[in-house]
C-alpha cells in the first residue's frame, strides 16, 4: 500500500459544552512540514498536535486548521491584581508628595489602570480538553490518511502501466543493437570493396574496424542496468511504506542509463527509442514526487 501526499481531512467533535472542529490539507513536500493554526486558548497543545500528527504522516506540507468553541454560560471572569494597584497606589502618593500636588485618588480612577482588572478565561481540566482535541486530530488525520491511500492506488496503477512501456522500449533497443553492428559490417565492407575495386577485402582488418566499432555502441551494460531499475521499482511499488524518496533515487538511477544509451546510439532508431525512454522517465519522476 502506497500513499500519495495530497490528502484532506475534517472532523468535528462535540460534547461538554465545547465543540472542536479540525481541518486538514496536505500536499508535496520534500520533508514533513506542519503549519498549525489554532486558537491562543489551545496554543499550549500544540506540541502534542505535532506529536500526533508524525504518527499519520511521514512526508508532505500539511496545513491544520483547529477551531474551538465554548458554549458553556460561564466562559470568562474577572480578576483583581490587588498588588499591581497596590505599585500604581504607591507610585502615585509618591508623586503627589514630590510635586507638592493634590491626593486625590479614586477607586474608580485607579480601576482604570492596566492590568488592575483582566479578563480570565474560565478554568478548564486540560486532560479533558486535551482528549476531546486528539480525537478531533485523529479523526482528520485518518480521513486524510484515507484519500491520501486513495490516490496512492491510482498512482500506483499509472505508475506501473508506464514502467511497462519502459520495459517494451528496452526490450526493442536490446532487440535492435546487435543489427547496428551487421548493418555497420555490411556498410563497411560495400564501402571497401568499391574503393577497392576488384581488391580482396581484408577480413582481419574489416573485423578490427568492427569490433572498435561495437565497443563504443554497446549498451549492453546499460540495459542491464535500467531493466534491474525498472524491476525495482515495481518490487517496491508493490511492497509500499513510505518510499517516494528511494523511488525518486532510483529514477534518477534510471535516467542516468538512459542518457548513457543516447549518447552512445549513432542508430536513428535507438536514438528516438531513447527519448521516448527519457520521457516516460520523466513522467515518472513526475508521479513519483507525488508518493510519500
Amino acid at each position: 500500500m502506497i500513499k500519495s501526499m495530497t490528502g484532506f481531512g475534517r472532523c468535528e467533535i462535540t460534547g461538554n459544552n465545547r465543540k472542536f472542529t479540525v481541518e486538514m490539507k496536505a500536499v508535496n513536500h520534500r520533508y514533513l512540514d506542519v503549519n498549525i493554526k489554532m486558537p491562543k486558548a489551545l496554543n499550549f497543545f500544540e506540541s502534542a498536535v505535532r506529536s500526533e500528527l508524525k504518527k499519520y504522516i511521514c512526508r508532505g506540507k500539511v496545513d491544520l486548521f483547529i477551531s474551538y468553541e465554548d458554549f458553556s454560560e460561564k466562559t470568562s471572569s474577572v480578576r483583581y491584581n490587588r498588588e499591581i494597584a497596590e505599585e500604581y497606589l504607591g507610585y502615585l502618593r509618591q508623586m503627589a508628595e514630590e510635586f507638592g500636588l493634590e491626593d486625590d485618588i479614586c477607586v474608580s480612577a485607579l480601576s482604570k489602570y492596566p492590568e488592575v482588572f483582566t479578563m480570565e478565561d474560565a478554568g478548564a481540566d486540560e486532560e479533558e480538553l486535551w482528549k476531546e482535541l486528539q480525537e478531533a486530530v485523529r479523526g482528520a488525520a485518518e480521513m486524510c490518511v484515507k484519500t491520501r491511500i486513495e490516490e496512492g492506488e491510482h498512482l500506483k496503477e499509472d505508475l506501473v502501466q508506464k514502467l511497462d512501456g519502459m520495459l517494451e522500449l528496452v526490450d526493442f533497443i536490446t532487440e535492435r543493437s546487435p543489427k547496428i553492428v551487421q548493418e555497420y559490417r555490411a556498410r563497411l565492407k560495400e564501402k571497401v570493396r568499391e574503393l577497392l575495386d576488384e581488391t580482396a577485402v581484408d577480413e582481419s582488418r574489416l573485423l578490427m574496424e568492427v569490433t572498435v566499432f561495437a565497443d563504443k555502441v554497446c549498451v549492453d551494460e546499460e540495459i542491464v542496468r535500467l531493466r534491474s531499475h525498472i524491476e525495482t521499482t515495481k518490487n517496491t511499488l508493490t511492497e509500499g511504506g513510505s518510499i517516494g524518496r528511494k523511488l525518486d533515487f532510483i529514477a534518477q538511477e534510471m535516467n542516468r542509463e538512459a542518457n548513457t544509451i543516447l549518447s552512445k546510439s549513432n542508430d536513428l532508431e535507438i536514438s528516438n527509442c531513447g527519448i521516448e525512454l527519457k520521457t516516460e522517465i520523466e513522467k515518472v519522476r513526475e508521479q513519483i514526487q507525488n508518493i510519500e
